[in-house]
């Protein structure tokens, strides 16, 4: 049963993880992606990946975390424990990692590739706690079905693919390495999934609290890394309706699926 649930888990991220590079071939389909357009498709991944989050992660781990002991005060304690642990993790990452995030204003003619790949360098760090986050849930398939976050992680990689090949063309990168380039970052993905996978089979215990812990990574991608890049343009009104449609789309495909 494992060896199926491990095998399962994995492609599914490796499927999530290589709807990167279809992004990122996008960048074949215009000769110019403008900073309202990239800005429109991160904040529809954002509010995608917020449902999932809640709804296909934190929501369930809450349910079974409340079971783990009679007295709530202390099974919220572990709860709470376990978003803030994911949380930290990828903090820390992103403290110890060199990186640069995204700013479209560097999208122009004197975009650095050493710029570039620092920026890139910024997304490869997303894609471990993503996998993590597929791995948990399909350990976790006996209590949640894991397909609404598969999907959902999987419409948020098509606009970071497209990023990724934007800011490598401006850096004078071909579309077709630029392409390929996200392609190849996506398939990080289901190195996190084998962690995920691999840690989850331990104890019942560990399963919901590596679902909550996964939860508080995704929260952290979306609120520390997509939201203040795109919010900074001042085009707020804009963004809140793309969150808001991403958000209510993947709520729904949450309860058709489930």
């Amino acid at each position: 049963m494992f060896n199926q649930v491990f095998i399962q888990g994995l492609i599914a991220s490796a499927f999530a993880g290589l709807v990167t590079g279809l992004g990122g071939f996008m960048i074949f389909l215009k000769r110019r992606y403008s900073q309202k357009d990239i800005d429109f498709m991160l904040n529809l991944a954002a509010g995608v990946m917020l449902s999932a989050s809640f709804f296909s992660l934190l929501v369930p781990a809450m349910g079974k975390i409340l079971t783990f002991d009679p007295d709530v005060h202390v099974a919220g304690f572990w709860y709470a424990l376990a978003v803030f642990t994911g949380v930290a993790l990828v903090w820390i990452l992103n403290a110890i990692l060199p990186h640069e995030h995204n700013n479209m204003g560097h999208h122009g003619p004197h975009f650095s590739l050493r710029a570039a790949w620092l920026f890139i360098i910024a997304i490869t760090l997303h894609k471990l706690p993503e996998g993590l986050a597929v791995g948990v849930a399909f350990s976790a398939e006996d209590f949640m079905n894991p397909d609404s976050l598969v999907i959902g992680i999987a419409l948020h990689n098509i606009p970071e693919g497209l990023t990724i090949a934007i800011s490598l063309v401006a850096a004078n990168c071909s579309k077709l390495k630029a392409a390929t380039t996200a392609l190849l970052i996506g398939l990080v993905q289901p190195l996190g999934a084998i962690i995920g996978l691999l840690t989850m089979g331990f104890s019942d215990k560990i399963v919901p609290l590596g679902m909550a812990m996964a939860g508080g990574t995704l929260l952290f991608v979306v609120i520390n890394e997509i939201l203040p890049e795109t919010y900074g343009t001042k085009q707020t009104e804009r963004s809140a309706f793309a969150v808001f449609v991403g958000f209510i789309f993947m709520t729904y495909l949450k309860i058709v699926l489930d």
